[in-house]
């Protein structure tokens, strides 16, 4: 079910939830997160899409803010808020309210957001594109303890993982980040199955790929040894390579879903390990919902803190 409001208010759209769930009959529904989606509209369709997936495994309300800027030369000043409301099968298995901001509405989109959060629920802000340089000082960002953005969504990635650096704040966190979590997995059970030290490592990728660099980062903390970066053809990143006394320690996934794990002393094995849609990402990241230690990690190539947490 679908509602439109024009020149709308905070209380219209929260009365218009109401109706919408009367109306399908589901006036009561147990939801365990607001998340606010801060894009363009370019970028809404799939960003709307991914997020209505994730709600599947969490059923959220979904405030998505579209920041516009009017035609009309007479109104390009005139603030006002648009929203159109979905529920029920229009909304996954939650709510989605689409706020469109004209003229200074748009410079206050925490007052029009802060009145349609779930109440006593955690806030998650994801940024698909044009993140803010410092997420948590934000006003959306400040009204989560869960902040994403995404560096694959920049023109310099590599410029964009120093910014985060820079501007870390416990509950940040990246999608370039997120795309690791299969790789990471992978590492660590080879290496328990290796149990050697590991004297050398490399990670393979094609160039300015901010996975890569983090998984470097990851590596060189975990690891306590320099991690070679070497480019590929890429997609993304392509293989690890992690030297030890016996032998190398080897993961292969130039395309496709498919990888190939080398142990010293054992025969190769192909297992999964495919590029996930985003909204197997925002899933993910909704499981927990506490300060990312490792990301933290990762930004920092830190092998004190990482040992430290081991």
């Amino acid at each position: 079910m679908k509602i439109d409001l024009t020149d709308t208010t905070a209380s219209k759209i929260n009365k218009a939830l109401v109706q919408g769930r009367r109306a399908i009959g589901t006036p009561a529904v147990g939801m365990v997160l607001t998340m606010v989606i801060v894009t363009d509209e370019e970028n809404a369709y799939d960003s709307i899409k991914a997020a209505e997936e994730a709600s599947h495994e969490h059923p959220s309300r979904t405030l998505v803010v579209i920041r516009r800027v009017s035609r009309s030369p007479r109104d390009r000043t005139k603030s006002h808020l648009d929203a159109e409301v979905r529920v029920g099968a229009d909304a996954g298995t939650g709510e989605t309210v689409v706020l469109r901001l004209y003229g200074d509405t748009g410079d206050h989109a925490d007052s029009v957001v802060l009145p349609l959060l779930l109440p006593d629920a955690p806030v998650v802000v994801w940024w698909p594109v044009d993140s803010p340089e410092v997420p948590a000082k934000d006003p959306l960002g400040a009204l989560a303890q869960r902040r994403i953005t995404d560096m694959y969504a920049v023109e310099s990635p590599l410029v964009a993982l120093e910014q985060r650096l820079a501007s870390y704040a416990p509950g940040d966190t990246d999608l370039a980040w997120t795309r690791l979590t299969p790789w990471r997995s992978m590492l660590a059970a080879a290496l328990d199955q290796a149990r050697t030290e590991v004297i050398s490592a490399a990670v393979e990728s094609e160039a300015d790929n901010p996975s890569a660099e983090l998984l470097a980062r990851w590596l060189e903390a975990r690891l306590r040894v320099p991690v070679e970066r070497v480019v590929t053809a890429g997609p993304v990143v392509t293989a690890v390579r992690l030297g030890t006394a016996n032998g190398e320690i080897r993961i292969d996934r130039p395309e496709g879903p498919l990888a190939t794990l080398s142990l010293p002393g054992q025969p190769s094995r192909t297992l999964a390990l495919k590029v996930r849609p985003t909204s197997e990402l925002i899933a993910e990241e909704l499981r927990r919902l506490d300060a990312d230690e490792m990301y933290a990690v990762a930004l920092r190539g830190d092998a004190e803190a990482a040992s430290s947490r081991a």
